[in-house]
């Protein structure tokens, strides 16, 4: 049991240290113009054209940080600071989000898979924690409410871990592409890949955590039974 509270608070540090780590890149990044002029929302548009990809809207959404590819709709939603910004750290950004389109586009495995599970999750997302909760104070008197718990628990966690190849692919396209496009120049590629390395990781970090959590629900099951 103590070894599970560890493991917890190693976790929850190094998603604390990797989310800083990812703010101060992008605010670094944000401060570098790129050379070429261009805006996040010109890159996306260029992107989603040059990939034949022409149902998609590049539209503004509120927040920070808060970007990202609707599949439902099919619109690329880029933050404020990406959508106007003229920066190396919009640049990877939209790349980025546009990477998920292609990927959508192209019929990408995982994200199709991804795509799948997100009902599912929405659903059991909003019970989820009540069920545990009620197995934990029940767990005396029966198991049924937290085995329940554990299994909806699992599904997140596999889907937390379908989430990284889906995450590192669409990297993986944006960087290719600002590179063969021309984009970005050398050191603003090098920025850019910097970026998304630690964008890529807040998802690792999430991925193990929940792990932690479902491997220390399981143990309580286990002792339960035992």
């Amino acid at each position: 049991m103590l070894g599970a509270y560890v493991i917890g608070i190693v976790v929850m540090l190094v998603s604390l240290y990797v989310q800083w780590r990812l703010k101060s890149k992008f605010e670094e990044y944000s401060q570098v113009g790129l050379s070429n002029g261009m805006s996040g929302k010109e890159i996306a548009e260029t992107m989603l054209r040059e990939s034949g990809i022409y149902d998609v809207r590049v539209l503004s959404v509120e927040g920070r940080l808060t970007d990202h590819y609707n599949p439902q709709d099919k619109t690329v939603n880029l933050s404020p600071d990406v959508y106007y910004g003229r920066s190396v750290a919009a640049a990877a950004v939209a790349s980025h989000e546009c990477g998920h389109a292609v990927q959508h586009a192209t019929a990408y495995s995982w994200l199709q898979f991804r795509s799948q599970m997100v009902p599912f999750l929405s659903i059991a997302s909003q019970y989820m924690q009540w069920i545990i909760l009620i197995g934990v104070l029940l767990i005396n008197t029966t198991v049924i409410p937290l085995t329940i718990g554990v299994a909806l628990f699992a599904v997140t966690t596999l889907f937390s871990f379908i989430t990284l190849p889906v995450e590192y692919d669409a990297s993986n396209r944006a960087l290719a592409w600002i590179q063969k496009n021309r984009i970005v120049n050398e050191r603003e590629y090098i920025m850019s890949a910097d970026a998304l390395k630690w964008a890529a990781r807040t998802y690792l970090v999430a991925a193990i955590g929940s792990l932690a959590t479902l491997l220390y629900y399981v143990s309580l099951l286990m002792g339960r039974r035992d």
